[in-house]
């Protein structure tokens, strides 16, 4: 059990576990829409931090910046994203998503809801508290690790 050095109890290495695990089982959950993991994942860090940089985005994305301005120009054709000028810098380039990008993350996010309702109605109600109570925490952590790769 891998243990974090700062004097807790958390067990780092069965949450990274828990979360590996877990993870493998929802990002695999049947969708309504079939899209790249890349194009969902650009398409939901612009839901979570709004409209981005090319470089900003080929950071967050952990790609290179010429294979995210091929992605971004696919996106752009499906109506999906769209670049503007910043408006703090008539040099540089924002990429928004559009309404229609917006519509298939929230689809995508009932979606999975949808799939995760039954198997959450399997836990035992100290089960689902359990989830309950650890989901600032989880929130928070997701945060900070946003903060960290900024």
């Amino acid at each position: 059990m891998q243990r974090s050095g700062h004097g807790t109890d958390l067990a780092v290495g069965d949450l990274t576990r828990a979360i590996e695990d877990f993870n493998r089982y929802y990002i695999r959950l049947p969708v309504v829409q079939k899209l790249p993991f890349t194009t969902l994942s650009v398409l939901d860090t612009l839901v979570q931090s709004g409209p981005k940089r090319l470089t900003e985005l080929a950071r967050a994305e952990q790609i290179s910046q010429p294979g995210l301005t091929q992605l971004v120009t696919r996106l752009e054709h499906d109506g999906l994203v769209e670049r503007r000028r910043d408006p703090t810098d008539g040099r540089a380039v924002l990429v928004h998503l559009t309404e229609r990008g917006r519509q298939i993350c929230q689809a995508r996010h009932e979606d999975r809801g949808r799939h995760l309702l039954p198997l959450i109605a399997q836990l035992t109600p100290e089960e689902r508290q359990s989830i309950a109570e650890a989901l600032p925490a989880l929130v928070r952590l997701a945060e900070l690790g946003r903060q960290a790769d900024q």
